[in-house]
């Protein structure tokens, strides 16, 4: 029985805790209804009704050097397209199925022209898999709480041959791993229910994934969406390389039940939907998905930030002008943000505090009164104070207002009520 090697697992997470910031794209035929991808499910479609969107599904924008662009101006290191979601429908060219974007009047395998892409880009390649799928005839139906035909009599005596369903998703998730070159990131999604773990043989599919691609780095979600065995001192074979909350950052970061740090990377929309939702306007503001990043980045995480393209290939507009505007503070900060960690500092109230080496970055997102302080550090053990942004020295302070408080810094950051970067100054300070 194979079991998990935590020496190979540490060497290939590496990079993955080092980049921290990465992009997510769900896009498929659900971008033509354009109310998300749970639609098939949520209002019961049919596969005659849905069949429309295969029909006509024809991206004639579709451009993945511009998303790849678009991903790299926003300090993004890496990405994960969805090849297959829950509807079953790949944007790969695969030999087990009809039910593939070649098949379309796209006539492409979108897959392969999103891998070249963000690879000549420099950013690491995620793939995306979901281990459901609702087109499939050997998936449950009738029983299952979240298919499309649910309760549906006419479905009641189907029986499907999940063996046979197995054999198809071992047998694609086979082909992502030989046709596509180095994969970075195999996504699975999700497991709930009696699906999860071995009723996947989750064992026998790391097999076959760790044999081809050895490198690749994988969630936990073959055990589970909420939950995962690497938080024991024995982790199962498959319980992947790392673990993904959904739309929430874990309070403290997530830690073994030893106490060890864990890595772990929030995945979360810009407006409130995964696909693209035409009529879904609530986007979250930059400012605030630049200091979720960094509230990541402070407990130990990564962030996985969604884009939904739209029927077309367009990543929609507000998305592109958010990530533009996360780009200009990336571009300024960024140190601040690679390589960087849990820094073993309380939290102070104006921000949060990450860490490379001795290299101590303090975040001020609400400007104090008067004086700036920071805590978890000597005077004496301090080589520079300096404004990230722009390299300024930023002076300590030792007046009369501090006398009082002998073991807390002070700094002067400006004589403004307003921050010199209002979303978020960052003051580096380097320990000797």
């Amino acid at each position: 029985m194979p079991v998990f090697d935590k020496k190979a697992h540490k060497e290939r997470i590496e990079w993955f805790n080092n980049a921290r910031f990465g992009m997510f794209i769900h896009w498929g035929l659900y971008a033509i209804p354009a109310r998300g991808e749970w639609l098939k499910s949520a209002l019961k479609v049919s596969e005659e009704e849905y069949q429309q969107y295969f029909d006509e599904f024809n991206p004639i924008d579709y451009n993945p050097r511009a998303w790849a662009e678009a991903a790299a101006k926003a300090g993004m290191k890496y990405a994960v397209l969805t090849a297959k979601h829950h509807d079953g429908f790949c944007l790969f060219d695969s030999a087990l199925t009809d039910y593939k974007s070649t098949n379309t009047p796209a006539g492409r395998d979108l897959v392969k022209e999103y891998v070249e892409a963000f690879r000549e880009a420099g950013l690491k390649v995620g793939l995306y898999y979901s281990t459901i799928d609702w087109h499939h005839p050997h998936f449950p139906t009738y029983s299952d709480p979240i298919h499309p035909r649910r309760g549906d009599e006419e479905y009641k005596n189907h029986k499907p041959d999940f063996d046979k369903y197995l054999q198809y998703m071992h047998g694609q998730i086979k082909e992502l791993c030989e046709n596509y070159g180095k994969i970075d990131i195999l996504w699975f999604d999700y497991s709930y229910d009696k699906l999860e773990g071995e009723a996947w043989r989750a064992t026998e599919l790391m097999q076959i994934v760790r044999s081809l691609q050895p490198n690749v780095i994988i969630d936990n979600r073959l055990e589970g969406s909420g939950t995962s065995s690497l938080m024991s001192d024995n982790p199962n074979f498959y319980s992947g390389d790392f673990i993904a909350p959904e739309q929430l950052i874990p309070p403290v970061g997530i830690f073994s039940h030893s106490g060890e740090r864990l890595p772990w990377e929030a995945c979360i929309t810009m407006n409130n939907h995964w696909g693209y939702a035409c009529r879904d306007n609530f986007y979250k503001p930059a400012p605030m998905l630049i200091r979720k990043l960094v509230e990541c980045v402070s407990k130990g995480g990564n962030l996985l930030l969604n884009v939904g393209p739209d029927a077309k290939g367009n990543i929609p507009h507000q998305s592109i002008k958010i990530l533009e505007e996360i780009g200009l503070w990336m571009a300024k900060n960024s140190e601040s943000i690679y390589n960087c960690g849990y820094a073993k500092i309380e939290k102070p109230d104006y921000g949060r505090v990450t860490k490379n080496g001795k290299n101590l970055y303090f975040h001020i997102m609400d400007n104090p009164v008067g004086l700036t302080h920071i805590s978890g550090i000597k005077k004496e053990d301090i080589a520079s104070i300096r404004r990230l942004a722009d390299g300024s020295k930023v002076e300590m302070v030792d007046d009369w207002r501090t006398v009082h408080y002998s073991d807390t810094i002070f700094l002067h950051i400006t004589d403004q009520p307003q921050l010199p970067d209002e979303i978020d100054t960052v003051i580096k300070v380097v320990l000797k």
